[in-house]
């Protein structure tokens, strides 16, 4: 990809940020690229938004990340609109996760599942991860040659993961994912409930407290094994977890925890597709699936952004942020950062070092990132061996959604060893 385009600043800005410009992967780079060369901390004042400087360069992403005391989450940790902001900031939230709490209520929260995503314990997932892989194959192989690797094989994949480790029953897999896309695509004419997407999206939040508010009361009265358990069971400072917080900490698990891998794995496919030489170079030489599953998640970037909001005053490479002012962290565009990658237009699966900041990094740095490393490189390792040939068999689509958003479809066609 070329660095010029007939982008103003302006013009840059709004596709940055909205859903529309990140359903056309080209268009959204040459805005990014504009506004890391000329306008890489730049004030947005749009329509229908909140003002807020939008951060595009991977400095200054880093920066704010690794400054979490002067950087927020709260009030909003993701872009809304002036409506959905004057009703936070009326109402509250309606639940709270981890990504909307700072320290020391960040810190208090995240210890109660950290020790589940230790190396020690995921570990133990390895087998389980090898046989979801072989089920992948099997469906692939049953499906004659054709079939819709995001729909069919990315979105499930990651699913039956981390729904396994809460330990919800396989007959409401279907119905997490669906509310998944409904909670991260309230816009995408493919997963929205409602013409009017605040309205779709408050049924879905609704359907999801119903949801885990019966499973909270199911795990206290019942406690076992599983995450689900811990959650629900989960004291803070010998305190239960409040109500908002234990229906957070379930919604972030149950969908995050799928929905960014599985945009990873999609848009690896993808990428692999449209770089043959990489594909090949990597079923050759199998060692290389480490750096390759990094370039995977730098490339896709299945987290556009994060909003954060100054504690006080702050100079960012030359501009004062003021107290109360939002900042916009594109990881995306921090990803595709000149500075950083050479050639970063170049999908390279020898990358090394790989500095992506597509987990985030600091205090919020995801706490499923190995797991996330985990499965990809257990789907593809037991995927690439079989393909003798695969090639793109249709039209792909991504996700209509400024927050969480990848391939959601790529028929592909493919012969198997």
């Amino acid at each position: 990809m070329g660095t010029e385009t007939d982008l103003t600043i302006a013009e840059a800005q709004l596709v940055l940020f909205s859903p529309e410009g990140l359903i056309d992967e080209d268009l959204w780079h040459r805005a990014a690229t504009k506004l890391r060369q000329e306008a890489p901390i730049s004030w947005v004042d749009a329509e229908g938004v909140t003002p807020f400087w939008a951060i595009t360069k991977h400095a200054d992403v880093l920066e704010i990340e690794l400054h979490n005391n002067e950087f927020l989450s709260e009030p909003r940790c993701i872009l809304g609109t002036v409506e959905s902001d004057a009703n936070l900031k009326r109402d509250g939230h309606l639940v709270k996760s981890l990504v909307q709490m700072d320290d020391p209520e960040h810190r208090l929260h995240r210890n109660v599942t950290s020790e589940w995503f230790l190396p020690k314990n995921l570990a133990k997932l390895e087998g389980r991860l090898d046989e979801l892989a072989d089920e992948a194959l099997e469906k692939m192989r049953a499906a004659g040659g054709e079939i819709d690797f995001a729909a069919d094989i990315a979105m499930q994949y990651p699913l039956q993961v981390i729904l396994a480790i809460l330990g919800l029953p396989e007959s409401d897999y279907g119905l997490m994912l669906r509310l998944t896309q409904e909670m991260f695509a309230p816009d995408d004419s493919d997963f929205k409930r409602d013409e009017d997407a605040m309205a779709g999206l408050m049924q879905t939040l609704m359907d999801l407290f119903n949801y885990f508010t019966n499973l909270t009361v199911d795990r206290r009265a019942n406690p076992g094994g599983d995450l689900a358990s811990v959650i629900a069971n989960a004291q803070i400072e010998g305190n239960p977890m409040g109500d908002k917080e234990t229906l957070g900490y379930y919604i972030i698990a149950a969908t995050a925890g799928h929905d960014t891998t599985s945009n990873a794995m999609a848009g690896a496919m993808k990428a692999l597709l449209d770089n043959p030489d990489q594909l090949k170079k990597l079923q050759d030489d199998p060692s290389l699936m480490g750096t390759a599953v990094d370039e995977m998640i730098r490339w896709t970037s299945p987290v556009k952004h994060f909003m954060r909001t100054a504690a006080r005053d702050y100079e960012l490479s030359g501009v004062t942020i003021k107290e109360g002012q939002d900042v916009y962290l594109s990881y995306w565009s921090a990803n595709r950062d000149e500075d950083v990658f050479e050639d970063p237009f170049a999908f390279d699966i020898t990358r090394s070092p790989n500095k992506h900041l597509a987990f985030g990094f600091g205090v919020h740095y995801c706490l499923g990132a190995m797991l996330a490393r985990m499965e990809l490189k257990a789907l593809f390792g037991k995927i690439l061996p079989h393909l003798a040939s695969v090639e793109q068999a249709g039209d792909s689509a991504l996700t209509k959604s400024g927050f969480v958003s990848g391939v959601k479809r790529l028929p592909i066609r493919y012969t198997l060893k």
